[in-house]
């Protein structure tokens, strides 16, 4: 039977010289519904389907260097006011005003929200630049080891 190791606590013995290969968790992402059509896209062949898909350096970079260019334009973007809807209370839907990019012509042609359920908002405010800066921060070191092999799975 195959030993698991279940949140970080070892299940049963492991004998390292059976060990043939080892996965770690080095990014995640939480409601960045443009991250991941990204790699919808230009990973998985337009296939969202929660499969495995292996991701080049090259293409870490290309996201990285998006990510980058989008934020910019956003920063230089003039700004405006938005009410979204944040939930319900009493029956009633709640509200929020939130600050939005004006000009997002950049970031619609490079990495357009999504809609979907529990897919997140599809406004660009300062979540949607806080997902580009975590997608930065989260690459960008990997980039700089020399050994393994990088693969995108989404769940939802």
């Amino acid at each position: 039977f195959p030993v698991t190791i279940k949140g970080g606590n070892l299940v049963g013995e492991i004998k390292p010289e059976r060990i043939s290969n080892i996965e770690e968790s080095v990014a995640y992402w939480r409601k960045a519904n443009h991250i991941h059509q990204w790699f919808v896209e230009n990973c998985q062949d337009g296939e969202d389907n929660c499969r495995q898909y292996y991701v080049s350096r090259e293409q870490l970079k290309e996201l990285v260097e998006t990510c980058k260019k989008v934020k910019k334009s956003l920063k230089k973007s003039p700004k405006g006011k938005k009410n979204v809807e944040v939930g319900w209370k009493g029956g009633e839907k709640m509200y929020e005003q939130i600050t939005v990019a004006i000009d997002t012509s950049v970031a619609d042609e490079l990495l357009p929200t999504q809609p979907g359920f529990f897919f997140g908002g599809t406004e660009y405010d300062d979540y949607y630049i806080q997902c580009l800066d975590d997608t930065i921060k989260q690459i960008e070191p990997l980039l700089e080891e020399e050994n393994g092999e990088f693969y995108y799975q989404s769940s939802w």
